[in-house]
C-alpha cells in the first residue's frame, strides 16, 4: 500500500427520512489499500459504499476521489452488490451480463457490441475462471459461479478501486477460497474496499480495517482487540476463527443484542 491518497470522506453523514444511518464519519482510502469494513447489521456498511459511489445521496459533510473527475467516475471504479440485491430469474447469458459493464452511461438504442469489447469479455471470464460458462444462463450458475461473475462484470472496465459488498455471503467454503485467492492476487494492481462478516477474511485477507457502528469505532491493522469489538457490538462478542488463533473475549452480559 502506498502513500497516495485516492479517497478522502470527510464528517459524512447520511440520514433516510429522520433515521440516522452514518454520522460524522471519516475515513481515507490510499492507492494499493485492501480495506476491509466490519460492522453490525444495520450498522451503515452498504450505506457507506452506496454513499461513495453516488448511488444515494448524502446528508452533509464530503467524499472526494483525489484527482479524478466526478463526471468520469464510473470508470474509474468496479462494484459488486450483495448476492441479494440481484435478480438471479433475469433471462441473460453469463456473457452479456459482462458486456453490460461495457455501455456508456447514455447507451444508443439497439447499440451492438465492438468484436474488441466481446473478446474483452471473454478475456475477464478466463480470468475469473468461468470462462466455459458464457452462453450458461444466469439463473443455472451455484452460488460461488454467480459470485465471480460478478466480480468479472466490475473488473471489465478495469478499474483502479473495486468495491465488494458481502462477495462471500451465501457461497460454499471452496467458492469463498477462491474467491479470496482471486481478490489477493488482483490487489496487487487493483485497490479493494469489501464490505464483510468474515473474520477469516480480516484475519488472512485485508491490509486494513475500518469498523463501523453509524460511525467510525475502528480504522487501522487488521487487529481485533475486545475494547475495539465492544466498542463496535456495544457488547462483548465471542469471535471464532477458524484457521487463526481463537479469541474469545468476556462473557456476554445478560439480554445483550448480538448474541
Amino acid at each position: 500500500m502506498s502513500e497516495e491518497k485516492i479517497i478522502h470522506i470527510d464528517n459524512l453523514n447520511v440520514k433516510y427520512e429522520k433515521t440516522i444511518a452514518l454520522q460524522n464519519v471519516c475515513l481515507d482510502v490510499y492507492k494499493g489499500d485492501y480495506l476491509g469494513i466490519m460492522g453490525p447489521n444495520g450498522g451503515g456498511k452498504s450505506t457507506l459504499l452506496k454513499a461513495i459511489l453516488g448511488l444515494i445521496p448524502i446528508t452533509s459533510g464530503k467524499i472526494e476521489f483525489v484527482g479524478q473527475d466526478i463526471n468520469s467516475i464510473h470508470q474509474y471504479v468496479g462494484y459488486v452488490p450483495q448476492f441479494s440485491s440481484v435478480d438471479r430469474g433475469f433471462p441473460i447469458s453469463v456473457l452479456d451480463v459482462v458486456l453490460t459493464a461495457m455501455l456508456s452511461i447514455h447507451p444508443k438504442p439497439f447499440y451492438r457490441y465492438t468484436q474488441s469489447q466481446r473478446e474483452l469479455a471473454y478475456k475477464q471470464l478466463e480470468n475469473i475462471g468461468i470462462k466455459e460458462l458464457a452462453k450458461r444462463q444466469i439463473s443455472e450458475l451455484s452460488g460461488g459461479e454467480f459470485q465471480r461473475l460478478l466480480i468479472a462484470r466490475a473488473l471489465a472496465t478495469n478499474p483502479k478501486i473495486l468495491f465488494l459488498d458481502e462477495p462471500c455471503a451465501n457461497v460454499d467454503p471452496s467458492s469463498r477460497a477462491k474467491i479470496y485467492s482471486m481478490l489477493s492476487a488482483l490487489n496487487s494492481t487493483v485497490t479493494i474496499v469489501m464490505v464483510t462478516h468474515d473474520l477469516n477474511a480480516v484475519a488472512s485477507q485485508v491490509t486494513s480495517i475500518a469498523c463501523l457502528n453509524q460511525t467510525l469505532v475502528y480504522h487501522g491493522k487488521p487487529e481485533l482487540t475486545s475494547d475495539i469489538v465492544t466498542s463496535l457490538y456495544g457488547c462483548p462478542v465471542d469471535l471464532i476463527a477458524h484457521g487463526v488463533p481463537h479469541r474469545v473475549l468476556h462473557t456476554h452480559e445478560e439480554g445483550c443484542p448480538h448474541d
